[in-house]
């Protein structure tokens, strides 16, 4: 699924302010995964996601998804790539404020083409997936936090992605909240087979994932099963 091999980023390159974020990172993923990637603040991870969700470039190195090599991919293609293969869960959702919730879910299949009619549609299949069919004509403003959460996993899963990158998804969230979320993006993974990759620096949801992986100052330090994942916070 994701193949990552010396993987390199600086911002600012040849300027006195130049920092190096990703440091030579070796990385595989497989088909349906569900693992989570931790660190300091600074220590890479965010780039490293926007990396894998083709958001952002990198320097040099080899980044293969799906068999597609990333690097060079015009900016039609890379968008193309990243609305078939890639879903995303932001932290402060990125829902949009004048659309409901079932507009904002079916706007993915709104630049992929599909009918106004069928992407209502199955907006409203997955919102009543996600318990939320009552509140398909609700704006954001008028969801919890929790349910603007779900909206967001109902956006990311409505292309069918092979993997979904979140962003501390739960990080907006009460204790109660954020159990309810990982919960559904567990089950997500275990029924759809989707790659699930969780950015966080909170154990709670790392111990919830079958894999962690813990960033120091742009390279891997560590990279371990979790044999006994558990959903407690």
């Amino acid at each position: 699924m994701i193949k990552i091999r010396g993987l390199n980023k600086t911002y600012n390159p040849g300027e006195p302010n130049a920092l190096h974020v990703l440091k030579g990172i070796d990385m595989d993923i497989a088909p349906g995964e569900f693992l989570s990637i931790m660190g300091a603040s600074g220590s890479g991870k965010s780039t490293l996601l926007n990396v894998i969700g083709i958001l952002d470039d990198y320097d040099s190195g080899e980044y293969l998804l799906d068999g597609t090599p990333i690097k060079n991919l015009s900016e039609t293609a890379s968008a193309e790539l990243r609305n078939r293969k890639v879903g995303f869960v932001f932290q402060s959702f990125n829902l949009i404020s004048y659309k409901n919730a079932m507009e904002n879910v079916a706007l993915p299949l709104y630049y992929n083409g599909v009918a106004r009619k069928r992407r209502n549609e199955m907006a409203m299949e997955y919102l009543e997936k996600l318990g939320l069919g009552a509140h398909a004509h609700h704006l954001p403003s008028e969801l919890s936090g929790g349910q603007k959460q779900r909206v967001a996993i109902a956006r990311a899963l409505i292309s069918r992605p092979a993997v979904i990158l979140a962003d501390e998804p739960t990080g907006a969230l009460d204790s109660a909240t954020s159990k309810e979320v990982v919960e559904i993006m567990r089950e997500v993974n275990r029924t759809e087979g989707i790659t699930m990759i969780i950015v966080t620096h909170e154990t709670a949801v790392s111990k919830a994932t079958d894999r962690i992986i813990y960033l120091r100052d742009g390279v891997i330090e560590s990279d371990r099963r979790n044999p006994n994942p558990v959903i407690e916070f």
